[in-house]
């Protein structure tokens, strides 16, 4: 009798053992969420990004040949000139002096050359009577020669001088708008070395370009004529349009970066862009409109073993693929025979599949896939418009679920109760 109570005793205490761990202790299966969507239709692209800075087309620096002090400035910064209008003066009293001075060696040589024109023909006539000697007749000749090559010498000295004076009057060498002015009236300007820059005129500003650095493990991918969209920092919210213009062969290295400058053309008739603007570019190196799309996660979807509980899972990998994987490598046989095994195999291994979800039925499908931008792939082939495509699976806590079962959605924020 006592031994059947124990046993009795000992039944009961297992028992609770055991409710003690169903209803405490034993992990809950989560309900599983998949999560699907429709193909769509829109535009996939590649690009790649650099950064730039915004500059006139074209841009002349004018400058003086002569030093002097700048007497007159008739252009400010911005303002719009013509070809051949006047932008400033040099103090012209040193210049004037100059020609002066020359306009009288020019006389003084022109009166020489007179002069020894008339001795030389007196000798002339004496050297043919025999009135003079053979070495007078050449020294007068000598003298009538030196005076002419001194009136050339002078001529050429007043032309220099005069030249120079014209350089006092500084013009603009083209239509455009002045960038920059780089001295002020009083300020004495020296041309001895090299050729001082007085004004900086853009000829163009309605048409600018970007010049982009781009790096060298994207050049590859940038050609002449891609469309070009990029922004600046002063209108964050514009989109400004481009295109590759050219791609400079001359590259540039920075901190062991390798960079390629890339001219990008960029119209500006609202005249918004600013020379040296900074501006954050986005070339578009492959573009597709109006192609079927799904999202990029749903290429690395697999189904795991739960979800066999809830939904017929149904697998159509190709044979092929079981028996590549399978098989020992490819040995014997002829080259081409060889090369050809090769090629199915690669074709094999590059295969994508995605799931679909049909009811209760979740089934492979093999796809054909062209760009992949790693948010979206194209589908080429192997979809249609009405499939429910799977792009991933959650699992919901006990909270999640009772939300989901109550017809809210299990991932939007829950508000707290008081």
């Amino acid at each position: 009798m006592k031994n059947k109570k124990k046993v009795i005793i000992a039944i009961l205490i297992l028992l609770a053992g055991v409710a003690v761990w169903y209803f405490f202790f034993r992990k809950q299966e989560q309900p599983v969420v998949i999560e699907t969507q429709k193909p769509t239709y829109g535009r996939i692209f590649t690009s790649v990004t650099a950064t730039g800075a915004v500059q006139p087309v074209d841009t002349v620096a004018v400058g003086t040949q002569v030093s002097g002090t700048l007497k007159y400035i008739y252009a400010d910064f911005n303002s719009k000139v013509k070809k051949g209008e006047l932008l400033g003066e040099l103090d012209k009293i040193l210049l004037q002096a100059e020609v002066d001075r020359n306009k009288g060696s020019l006389a003084s040589a022109q009166s020489q050359l007179i002069y020894q024109e008339a001795q030389f023909k007196r000798e002339d006539q004496l050297y043919k009577v025999g009135a003079v000697s053979k070495a007078d007749y050449d020294n007068q000749y000598y003298l009538y020669t030196a005076a002419k090559a001194g009136v050339e010498s002078a001529r050429a000295s007043l032309q220099s001088a005069q030249r120079n004076l014209s350089f006092a009057d500084i013009y603009s060498p083209i239509d455009g708008v002045v960038l920059s002015r780089s001295v002020s009236v009083g300020q004495t300007v020296a041309a001895s070395f090299s050729t001082p820059t007085l004004f900086v005129i853009a000829k163009d500003i309605t048409k600018m370009q970007v010049q982009a650095s781009v790096d060298e493990a994207d050049i590859g991918n940038v050609a002449d004529s891609q469309r070009v969209s990029f922004t600046v920092d002063a209108y964050l919210d514009d989109e400004f349009a481009g295109k590759v213009q050219e791609i400079r062969l001359r590259p540039a290295v920075s901190s062991n970066v390798v960079t390629y400058t890339t001219i990008i053309s960029a119209p500006n008739d609202d005249m918004k862009l600013k020379p040296g603007m900074t501006a954050t570019v986005t070339i578009y190196t492959k573009e597709k409109e109006n192609v079927m799309l799904i999202p990029a996660k749903a290429l690395m979807f697999k189904p795991d073993s739960s979800m066999s509980k809830k939904f017929v899972v149904i697998a159509i990998a190709p044979a092929a693929a079981e028996k590549h994987k399978s098989s020992k490598p490819v040995t014997g046989g002829s080259r081409d025979t060889i090369r050809n095994k090769t090629a199915d195999h690669a074709k094999v291994a590059a295969a994508n599949y995605v799931w679909v979800q049909q009811g209760d039925t979740l089934l492979q499908k093999k796809v054909e896939i062209g760009m992949n931008d790693n948010t979206h792939a194209e589908v080429i082939s192997g979809l249609s418009d009405d499939e429910l495509v799977i792009t991933g699976m959650q699992r919901l806590t006990k909270a999640a679920a009772a939300a989901a079962s109550s017809g809210s959605s299990p991932f939007m924020p829950q508000r707290r109760r008081r």
